[in-house]
């Protein structure tokens, strides 16, 4: 076909329905802020064209019609960090951290991962793109594209878009998209070596990055390689003082004063001293026996009258506060122009990520059950390690005098060793593509594809198999006078006694014997293979309108592999079964740029922006998505601009939000039946006294009290009959450049994004509140109560999280960002930046028993969504020297709203009774601590020189600090009443417990 039939076609495709000005892997610089002489010169100015990456053009948020922020490298450099994901968290405030290696401590999954999380709507609908493209995900447990997989030196700069993207970008985009642009004219060799460590010790880390660049063959090729290599330490909690108090928690409701848990049980805070709070466990070195009859002393052997908390065993001592990790990335880029109008384009990036995560040793109690799953049949069950016989020949002579029918006991399996998760992460991306031009050079097009695999080789190490435990704690005397295993056939199977009473009891080949190695190994695939063609379709009087048409097939396959000869033998290890599956879609899409005015009177420029993406999932529940957007930017004047914007964005399930079976996870939770008694009345009270374990529970406390003591362990599961989720975002905003202040810009935009049937789990607070204090009673009528199980003294082992399509999620807030550049003249120069977010709503509604429920995150430390967020910079530049002073804001919060509900109520019960003359009401009720957190402000400093050397080097000298007045941030208990804790006593949200950290780095260019 001809240019000109072409032409005439799509003409009348896209002015017979506006559905059809569609979509875009292109887009299109409006530049509604650039100076123009004349609406003639405006009109045949050639309006450039740029890639999905917007890479060959300069884009801030100042001059587009969607909000946008960019990082370019001199503001990498600056923060010092050696993540990417840490220095996008750390410069833009609508951008929180996904997982990184000071929050994944307890995590399974996720250790070493290093993701992003755009307006806190989940990592899930944040897309990260590379170039523009789709990458691999590096876990199963979403679309998660960990930043640190990407060579330092590889990086250009960072852009990102608020806002929903998925007409332009695909499904995922509901918040917005995040895209690392890669290096496409820097030549020369350059080398950087940055070192760094906190003050008080611990979190060191070192930084290698290489790039080279150089042109080929007279210009026409352009080849770039880049690699890195990054070591962080860890931080561990003997080297932060905080970390070594014990603390757990709790408010007294009778006394109205603030407790922690002492060797005397828990006390008043005013009366006692930090040096007095503990947090043990009854899983010792040595066990202990008969409830609290026996325990080993570790200077006195076996010893009567055990004392949890005085006796008891701190296991918070063995959480990191930051995982140490060990990452390599190394990419290569080749662009070579074939012929004028034809080049080639091609690129690899290879990561080996690798972390390992040293924590305490497997503890456990004669009744802890973990899941058998029977390699045959499939079948399930629970098994436990089960009581000793007081016939055992390892039981002392004391305790068999004093025991029963059995011999109950609890312990930690130190000779087992230490439990070490080691994670494993490679990742292998790949692209090739051809781009040329076409009808006369007016038409650019490209086609390319993708091919990504990641593989992740999870090992946990020193875990204990319960099925082959329980045979060796079933010990008999062999007829020549060994002790032997009682089962013949355990005996034949290699069983070896094990002896728990006292400590280093265990012997060397016992500890091999029930000793497991678990592993999971994951591996997941993507194909993707696209085109374009952009190109100018007609003319308006106010300008060429610009379109762009294209289409993507994609295909990703996910298998999660794991040890099921392991799973028979009942190991201490989150299950996680065998799953794989995949999924197909097809997707066109296309977009127009239409100028409507120009140079008239109050619209110097009025554009409107037009997209539509149609995909074909392969899912069974999901009918043709359609994502579409429409945008306006009106400059009534040169330098002052509105923006708006619509968007249909949408989500597909991904692959293990279908299929998963319940795998192993853990999520921090207060059972609604902790302080139940045969007689209270609190809500879910009446409901819990249904549970024959909790009726267990009261009658063995000394005092009748059920006390509550998960483990907090919760699965995920997917759903199959999940179908897609679907926002309504939309954005308004100003910007102003005037022409009286020169240097000085503002962006200011409010954003509104609400989500139908989004897919997302009900919180296990809910979950347990719905099944025990709903009109549903509480039973096998209740849907709710079908995914908590308890154990026969009433503790819950389990709440499961499946996944459904929720009522909806919303978010809503604005952004401002500012920038003024002032010339010093002789002096150097300054600039001043602040970026600022608000939240207004962040809040998610599901579908309870009784109606809609509503739960509002902004500003609660368990949600981790702080309501203000802010950075405010001042850089001053003299000549070859720079330094920059950044200041960072946190706003307050509340630790939970449940808890701010329930001390109102207490507050104005105990008022009522003040009111009365109740003599047994509290004059003067303490505050709850751990409640209401205070805003967090930090500074940080960096300085940068450079040099020019002979023979065209440079070298460039710059260092650091960070947390300039080392502010660690608010006491964040380790365990009690408040809901959200902290390693340590210390929380990610505030650092970590990293504190003021020095770094210094050179990097030499030639």
């Amino acid at each position: 076909m001809n240019k000109k039939k072409l032409v005439i076609a799509i003409q009348a495709i896209v002015l017979s329905s506006t559905s059809a000005w569609v979509m875009a892997e292109q887009q299109v610089d409006v530049n509604p802020a650039s100076n123009s002489s004349d609406s003639q010169s405006s009109k045949s100015q050639d309006v450039e064209k740029i890639s999905v990456t917007g890479s060959r053009i300069k884009r801030d948020s100042f001059s587009m019609a969607t909000p946008m922020m960019s990082l370019d490298s001199e503001a990498l450099e600056d923060s010092g960090l050696g993540e990417l994901a840490e220095i996008l968290v750390d410069e833009i405030p609508s951008i929180s951290a996904g997982v990184s290696n000071t929050n994944s401590q307890s995590s399974v999954q996720n250790t070493g991962l290093s993701t992003i999380d755009l307006r806190d709507l989940g990592t899930d609908r944040t897309l990260t793109l590379i170039d523009g493209r789709r990458a691999v995900s590096n876990s199963y447990s979403g679309n998660y594209i960990s930043l640190s997989t990407i060579p330092a030196a590889m990086v250009d700069k960072v852009e990102i878009i608020s806002g929903g993207a998925s007409a332009i970008y695909g499904s995922d985009a509901i918040a917005g998209v995040v895209n690392i642009i890669t290096e496409s004219n820097k030549t020369g060799f350059e080398f950087d070596i940055k070192g760094g460590q906190a003050t008080e010790g611990g979190a060191k880390e070192f930084t290698l990055d290489t790039g080279y660049g150089t042109s080929f063959n007279d210009d026409r090729g352009y080849l770039y390689v880049a690699a890195s290599w990054n070591r962080e330490f860890g931080l561990h909690p003997t080297e932060r003082d905080r970390a070594r108090y014990e603390s757990s928690y709790d408010y007294n409701t009778s006394l109205l004063c603030n407790e922690m848990n002492t060797v005397e049980g828990d006390q008043c805070m005013r009366d006692i001293t930090p040096d007095d709070w503990r947090e043990r466990s009854d899983n010792t070195l040595g066990g202990t026996f008969e409830g609290n009859d026996w325990f080993y002393h570790p200077e006195n052997g076996l010893t009567e009258g055990f004392v949890e908390e005085r006796d008891g065993l701190n296991l918070e001592l063995y959480d990191m506060l930051k995982v140490p990790i060990d990452k390599l990335a190394t990419a290569i880029k080749v662009d070579y122009d074939l012929s004028d109008d034809l080049r080639a384009r091609f690129q690899v990036h290879y990561s080996d990520n690798h972390s390992v995560n040293d924590k305490a040793p497997e503890g456990q109690d004669y009744n802890d059950d973990e899941l058998r799953v029977d390699p045959v049949t499939g079948e399930s069950s629970l098994v436990i390690p089960g009581t000793i016989s007081p016939d055992n020949p390892f039981v002392p002579d004391a305790i068999r005098e004093s025991a029963g029918s059995s011999v109950s006991w609890d312990r930690t399996f130190a000779e087992v060793g230490n439990i070490v998760n080691d994670n494993q992460r490679t990742t292998l991306r790949t692209f090739a593509g051809l781009q040329g031009m076409a009808f006369d050079n007016e038409w650019e097009w490209e086609l390319s594809v993708g091919y990504g695999k990641f593989k992740q080789e999870q090992r946990r190490s020193n875990e204990i198999s319960i099925v082959k435990l329980r045979q060796a704690l079933d010990a008999e005397v062999a007829d020549d006078g060994s002790i032997q295993c009682s089962d013949a056939q355990a005996r034949a199977e290699g069983c070896v006694p094990v002896n728990i009473f006292g400590y280093n009891s265990i012997t060397p080949e016992a500890a091999d014997y029930i000793r497991a190695n678990p592993w999971i190994d994951t591996d997941i695939t993507q194909l993707s293979i696209g085109g374009y063609m952009t190109g100018d379709l007609f003319e308006l009087p106010a300008g060429p309108v610009s379109t762009a048409f294209g289409f993507e097939y994609r295909k990703d396959t996910q298998e999660v592999n794991v040890d099921d000869e392991l799973r028979n033998l009942a190991v201490t290890f989150n299950d996680v079964p065998d799953f794989k599956g995949e999924v197909k879609v097809k997707e066109v899409f296309a977009e127009a740029t239409m100028p409507l005015l120009r140079d008239a009177a109050m619209a110097k420029n009025l554009t409107l922006d037009l997209s539509l993406r149609l995909a074909d999932y392969s899912q069974k529940n999901i009918d043709l998505m359609s994502s579409y957007r429409a945008g306006l930017i009106w400059e009534p004047v040169e330098g002052y601009a509105v923006r708006a914007n619509y968007a249909r964005a949408q989500r597909a399930p991904n692959i293990t939000e279908l299929i998963s079976p319940p795998r192993g996870d853990y999520d921090s939770f207060t059972d609604i039946c902790d302080g139940v008694t045969l007689t209270s009345d609190e809500p879910g009270h009446e409901a819990c006294r249904q549970e024959p374990g909790v009726i267990a529970g009261i009658n063995a406390s000394e005092d009748g009290v059920f006390v509550d003591e998960n483990s907090g362990y919760s699965p995920n599961a997917g759903n199959e009959d999940l179908k897609e989720e679907t926002a309504d975002t939309y954005t308004l905003g100003i910007t102003l450049a005037p022409a009286m202040l020169e240097g000085f810009r503002l962006a200011l935009d409010y954003y509104d994004i609400t989500i139908k049937d989004a897919i997302t789990s009900i919180p296990n607070q809910d979950i347990l509140s719905e099944c025990y204090n709903s009109s549903v009673p509480f039973g096998g009528d209740n849907p709710f109560c079908a995914d908590i199980t308890r154990d026969s003294e009433g503790q819950i082992t389990e709440i499961i999280q499946r996944q459904f399509n929720l009522n909806e999620e919303v978010a809503r807030g604005y952004d401002l960002s500012l920038a003024y550049d002032y010339d010093l003249n002789d002096l150097g120069s300054l600039s001043f930046g602040v970026q600022m977010n608000h939240v207004i709503e962040r809040s998610a509604s599901f579908e309870g028993n009784d109606g809609l429920e509503t739960n509002e995150f902004k500003g609660e430390l368990t949600s981790g969504i702080f309501t203000d967020r802010a950075t405010a910079s001042v850089t001053w530049r003299y000549d070859s020297l720079r330094i920059r002073w950044k200041t960072k804001y946190k706003g307050s919060m509340v630790d939970d709203y449940d808890r701010v509900e329930e001390w109102q109520e207490l507050k104005a019960e105990n008022q009522a009774l003040l009111d009365a003359g109740d003599p047994d009401a509290i004059a003067n009720p303490e505050q709850p601590y751990y409640l209401y957190y205070g805003s967090y402000v930090t500074h940080d400093l960096s300085v940068s020189y450079q040099l020019e050397l002979e023979q065209d080097r440079e070298l460039k000298l710059y260092g650091g600090v960070r947390n300039l007045f080392n502010n660690l941030g608010p006491w964040v208990p380790n365990t009690g009443d408040n809901l959200e804790t902290g390693a340590g006593n210390f929380h990610s949200a505030y650092g970590g417990g990293i504190g003021r950290f020095v770094y210094l780095g050179a990097e030499v260019l030639f």
